[in-house]
């Protein structure tokens, strides 16, 4: 079985009434029906070949609602009884309370039933959008084939995606993009890894673990954020003759240091990979001490440590679905700042910092952010605009790195260590601004620790409090 065995389906005694009267569409309906139904081999949720009288079965399991599509039924096409079906398996949800999963197998709307078959795409979505309006969770499975309108409507809305590792997946199969476009597409093209890279699936997974990456998305197992080791530890090499600011910036950058990554890696007992195209920018759903989370945290070794766009929108992806869900927000913030580059400014970097920190303003959940490392410039602090802002004692936080200044300041980025302590960027300097709630221990132990309070202590608006605190102090007039 893929997922867990139904304790009631819903809606099995739905029929198409042929709204267009399309040629032998009639009588291939009445022989299915007179057979007891068309064997789907793929059947999963279940078990394996169940009969099907429809392109899609309905039920809800102990802990949510499945929505899975039978493929061996015309394709998986969706029909006016396919999008009754979905649209009344939403609604229940919601009145259930319960999250939906979606497995997804089809080839597309049907086409013997032409424009009403289309309408359905809108009333699907719609009803999905609904159900997540309700502040409900839903999880698509991709199996192969997936393409076409049930894509294009409920299946591709779903807030966290896996794809069967193998799979066909596309909006036009293969076949009729080549056909329409007159080109070959490509072996790369509509499969399930590189729908992984270019961050339209959350994930790639082998078929006999997708129960196991349902159940985790679902807290129902523990799935630990596993990450890479460590660089080794580069000697110690701060001057303290230096200044004290430019000693810590060096604190800060020392290879081996712990970055945002390993912090989420121990503060959550599982993880769900959101993903993105950004790998400097990790996004996860999370479970810390049996309570569920959204972690969004940097990987300063990653691609330089500094985000680019897509980094960006995945922080507001998750900042929103934390909202909707109505759990927590933890974000790690340890990047010198975001990719400043070329592409990454036709891609609208600016504009995406923009957003970042109005999805972290309009968060309707208590938000904690914590420094455990360099915090630069707007980059960093659009996913420190929380209601408690954490520093780690040997972290620093700036208005723009040292270098940066130094060659704007002084035309001389050799200058660095200098211009440092003039920026106020050191924890000492923050807490005594009232930039930052508290100053926390360096080690990983004592940041999770600090996390853990933070989240009972943090209370949705603090964010806009303490910014207009420290506004004001320093205002005249």
């Amino acid at each position: 079985m893929l997922l867990h065995p139904l304790l009631e389906e819903w809606d099995a005694g739905l029929r198409s009434a042929d709204p267009l009267a399309f040629p032998g569409y009639a009588a291939k309906l009445a022989a299915i029906e007179e057979a007891g139904g068309v064997a789907d081999p793929a059947a999963g949720a279940g078990g394996e070949g169940d009969p099907a009288h429809e392109s899609v079965r309905t039920g809800r399991t102990e802990h949510y609602v499945v929505i899975e599509n039978r493929f061996g039924f015309l394709g998986g096409s969706m029909g006016v009884v396919h999008g009754e079906k979905v649209v009344r398996a939403f609604r229940r949800a919601i009145d259930l309370k319960l999250p939906v999963v979606c497995i997804i197998r089809s080839g597309g709307a049907r086409m013997q039933e032409g424009m009403v078959s289309l309408l359905q795409l809108g009333r699907t979505a719609a009803a999905l959008q609904a159900h997540a309006d309700a502040g409900l969770l839903s999880i698509g499975v991709y199996l192969s084939p997936t393409t076409g309108g049930v894509l294009a409507s409920y299946g591709g809305l779903c807030d966290v995606r896996a794809v069967e590792a193998g799979a066909t997946i596309g909006f036009a199969g293969p076949r009729v993009a080549e056909a329409t476009v007159g080109a070959a597409v490509g072996d790369r093209s509509h499969t399930a890894d590189r729908a992984l890279e270019a961050g339209l699936a959350d994930a790639v997974v082998p078929t006999d673990e997708l129960r196991a990456w349902v159940e985790g998305v679902l807290g129902l197992r523990r799935r630990p954020l596993v990450v890479r080791p460590l660089p080794e530890a580069a000697p110690d090499e701060v001057d303290e003759g230096s200044g004290a600011a430019w000693a810590e910036v060096l604190r800060a950058r020392r290879i081996g240091r712990p970055t945002g990554l390993d912090v989420a890696a121990a503060l959550c007992d599982s993880w769900t990979e959101l993903a993105s195209t950004d790998p400097v920018t990790r996004a996860g759903l999370a479970v810390i001490d049996g309570r569920p989370v959204v972690v969004v945290a940097h990987d300063r070794y990653a691609a330089g440590g500094r985000p680019v766009p897509a980094g960006f929108r995945l922080a507001q992806r998750a900042v929103r679905l934390a909202g909707r869900l109505g759990i927590p927000v933890v974000t790690l913030i340890d990047t010198p700042g975001a990719e400043p580059g070329p592409s990454s400014e036709l891609a609208g970097i600016a504009p995406e910092i923009a957003r970042t920190f109005a999805a972290m303003a309009a968060a309707p959940v208590p938000t904690v952010a914590v420094c455990v490392g360099e915090g630069g410039s707007g980059g960093a602090l659009s996913l420190g605009a929380a209601d408690r802002l954490l520093i780690q004692e040997h972290a620093v936080f700036s208005v723009i790195g040292p270098e940066g200044a130094a060659v704007i300041l002084e035309r001389d980025v050799t200058k660095a260590p200098e211009v440092a302590g003039r920026l106020g960027m050191t924890s000492a300097d923050l807490l005594e601004l009232g930039i930052v709630d508290e100053v926390v221990p360096d080690d990983v132990a004592g940041t999770v620790a600090a996390i853990r309070v933070a989240l009972d202590e943090a209370k949705v608006g603090d964010r806009e409090r303490r910014a207009d605190s420290v506004s004001e102090q320093w205002l005249r007039g």
